[in-house]
């Protein structure tokens, strides 16, 4: 194995890793108190509306599940020697993105921070759809190579879950930055940098970014 490919090799792992560890963070939810998870920053009028909990939690689980889905897409050997399952896995990444990014955009709407971390999110939220839908049509169409560019930026804006909650402690304790105001930042933060490296990682030929 050559530098370049265990370089490559030692980033998936990782990606694997914390794809794994956030995608099933939101079981948590059902052991944590509200006061003491992200919804404790919410108002109680709007933890009081079951429509509102009820995008949160499809969000949260569903974009949990896009995560653990979503990594496995990129594995060559997956792709070559169990083409079905890697068609099986596409599918639920497609519905899981749809129904998450929707209920995201919803929730976004009431965002801690206001307006701008509702703007932030919301962008995240619709380019997640778009891309998603580009990666399923390109595939409809046996277009692989542009179902891969799709894929690649469409699991970079999926890994925002992973990012927000790495940036998060650090700017709150590490920065000892307000809540809000870090909200705001990485409302942005979490998503536009993972859509850098994706472009990054696009305009290199595509066969340095697969096992």
């Amino acid at each position: 194995m050559n530098f370049k490919k265990a370089k490559t090799s030692i980033g998936y792992f990782f990606m694997s890793v914390f794809a794994i560890f956030i995608g099933l963070y939101p079981i948590a939810f059902m052991f944590i108190p509200e006061d003491q998870s992200l919804l404790s920053s919410k108002p109680e009028y709007l933890l009081q509306e079951n429509w509102y909990l009820i995008a949160f939690y499809t969000h949260i689980f569903l974009g949990g599940l896009s995560l653990l889905v979503g990594f496995s897409q990129f594995f060559k050997k997956l792709r070559k020697k169990r083409l079905g399952l890697h068609k099986l896995l596409g599918k639920i990444y497609v519905y899981a993105v749809l129904l998450s990014g929707v209920s995201g955009l919803v929730i976004a709407f009431f965002a801690s921070g206001g307006i701008i971390s509702a703007f932030g999110f919301g962008a995240l939220a619709i380019l997640w759809l778009y891309t998603t839908a580009m990666a399923y049509l390109t595939i409809k169409q046996k277009n692989i190579d542009a179902h891969q560019r799709w894929m690649i930026k469409s699991y970079a804006l999926c890994f925002a879950a992973v990012t927000l909650r790495v940036y998060l402690p650090i700017f709150l304790a590490g920065f000892k930055m307000e809540f809000i105001f870090a909200y705001r930042i990485i409302a942005w933060l979490c998503w536009v940098p993972n859509l850098l490296v994706a472009e990054f990682l696009i305009v290199r030929p595509l066969k340095t970014t697969h096992l």
